[in-house]
């Protein structure tokens, strides 16, 4: 029997074949693999359905393996008993298996509500909820109205607003049911078929997650079109339709802005371009200077007073600060917050006291001037030196991004990506945490879960290396810009 679909086989099918095919028949491959990243999102989302739950009263789980074929039976049960909602409610109709994760009833008849942990409507939603309704009704179920419950921005901890916002999407919903019985003929004649030979189009971006078989299917070389610095997708792929491969062959009637021009420019020389304007630039860092790195954690639900859904919460630091006599003629200071309780009190004094004396701080970024402001916000009493801080900040990627290019950015200024080409003997290469993303999962590990870590001293170590090569990173690329711009002075 060839495999069946599911509400997620059908959206990925949705946006293709080919994508739906390997999730089916390839699902060993290495770019399904669930990392640490992607499990935090799978178990953050389930804490959001818990909660969600819990929104309703007196509602039915259906608490059975996926896998389990009592469910459609456990369901059906459930809806004859008369439960006002079900939770996970499971229909088979057509080989397309969905568990609703909210069936509601009504006067009229139901209501079936998705929910999701982001926290806004998304394109891709629409033909989720409308997969389920098509199945739902087929089994017998009226379901008069379709709903996105999400989470809500304007909520803080503990209970200021309300966690969950419903969104009617029965219209979208019902403009979509016409295409649901072709796009399900066609989905399961790709999977019973060999595998589909899709073209890139822009379909590979058309939903807000990356597709994860994106480097398969649209192999780069170096300096291939799509490291094209900040050109819209459809830019670069309008000249990808055009024969254009290489940034070098992007036509001169392109409307090239200065950085790509320097980028361009680069690449035809083979040498890093330097602007005159950069040892202007670095005029702003004079005096005693001080180089600074947050790490953040971001949760769906929010667990510290007056913190929204995924908003964004310093819990580490790591600064640099010029001192005569130190190795290297740096000192180093860190902070990272342990156990599950709210740490910013206590690092935004650790901060304050790390800082007193440097005249300017050098960033990467406006990250940190975003995070010292929410600091104050959530931290009154500390507010007036907080934003004395804030005045310190000097930010150091607009001047690389201004003044220099080197071919090996390959079309980023990320501080990784720009650090080995202009400081060879520093990488990120010998660090075992080497992402943001995995060293905010890690951190919440480390904070909500610690029992769970195998080696939670050693995991520490590891964060603090990550966030240190940061700072250690500013301070060496400060010191390359100035040697540059002294050449070009000269």
């Amino acid at each position: 029997m060839p495999p069946n679909l599911s509400k997620s086989r059908f959206v990925a099918g949705w946006q293709c074949h080919k994508l739906l095919w390997l999730r089916v028949h390839e699902k060993d491959a290495p770019e399904l693999q669930v990392d640490v990243v992607l499990q935090d999102r799978f178990d953050q989302g389930a804490e959001v359905g818990a909660l969600a739950r819990k929104q309703f009263p007196g509602g039915v789980l259906i608490d059975l393996p996926h896998d389990d074929p009592g469910r459609v039976e456990a369901t059906r049960g459930a809806l004859e008993a008369g439960a006002t909602s079900v939770f996970e409610a499971t229909f088979i109709e057509d080989r397309v298996y969905v568990a609703v994760d909210v069936l509601e009833r009504t006067l009229e008849g139901f209501t079936l509500i998705e929910v999701k942990s982001s926290t806004r409507l998304k394109d891709e939603h629409i033909p989720d909820i409308a997969i389920q309704t098509w199945v739902a009704r087929r089994a017998g179920i009226d379901v008069r109205r379709a709903e996105l419950m999400h989470l809500n921005t304007d909520f803080r901890h503990p209970d200021r607003g309300e966690l969950f916002v419903r969104t009617d999407v029965t219209a979208e919903v019902e403009a979509f049911q016409p295409r649901i019985p072709e796009l399900v003929a066609e989905q399961l004649a790709a999977l019973a078929s060999l595998e589909p030979a899709v073209p890139v189009g822009t379909h590979c971006w058309m939903i807000d997650r990356e597709c994860p078989f994106w480097d398969r299917c649209f192999p780069t070389d170096e300096h291939h079109v799509w490291t094209l610095y900040r050109a819209q997708k459809l830019q670069k792929w309008a000249l990808v339709q055009q024969g254009v491969r290489r940034v070098l062959d992007v036509p001169e009637r392109f409307r090239f802005t200065e950085i790509q021009q320097r980028q361009r420019a680069a690449l035809r020389s083979g040498r890093m371009i330097v602007e005159p304007g950069l040892r202007e630039a670095l005029g702003a860092f004079d005096g005693r200077l001080g180089f600074l790195d947050f790490e953040t954690i971001g949760r769906a639900i929010p667990v510290w007073p007056d913190v929204g859904p995924w908003r964004q919460v310093v819990v580490q630091f790591s600064y640099h600060e010029q001192a005569a006599g130190a190795p290297g003629g740096y000192r180093h200071q860190a902070y990272l917050a342990e156990g599950p309780g709210d740490p910013r009190e206590e690092l935004a004094l650790r901060l304050l006291e790390a800082t007193r004396d440097a005249e300017r701080i050098v960033m990467y970024s406006h990250f940190e001037r975003t995070r010292i402001r929410e600091l104050a916000e959530w931290l009154p009493d500390l507010a007036a030196d907080l934003t004395l801080l804030q005045g310190k900040l000097v930010d150091l990627l607009p001047v690389i991004q201004h003044h220099v290019y080197h071919s090996r950015f390959a079309g980023s200024f990320s501080i990784k990506q720009v650090l080995n080409p202009m400081v060879p003997d520093l990488t990120y290469d010998d660090l075992a945490i080497v992402d943001g993303q995995v060293a905010s999962v890690e951190i919440a590990r480390l904070l909500f879960v610690a029992h769970k870590v195998r080696d939670r001293d050693q995991l520490r170590r590891d964060l603090l290396a990550y966030c240190e090569r940061d700072t250690w990173a500013m301070v060496r690329l400060l010191q390359r810009l100035r040697e540059v711009a002294q050449g070009v002075a000269e």
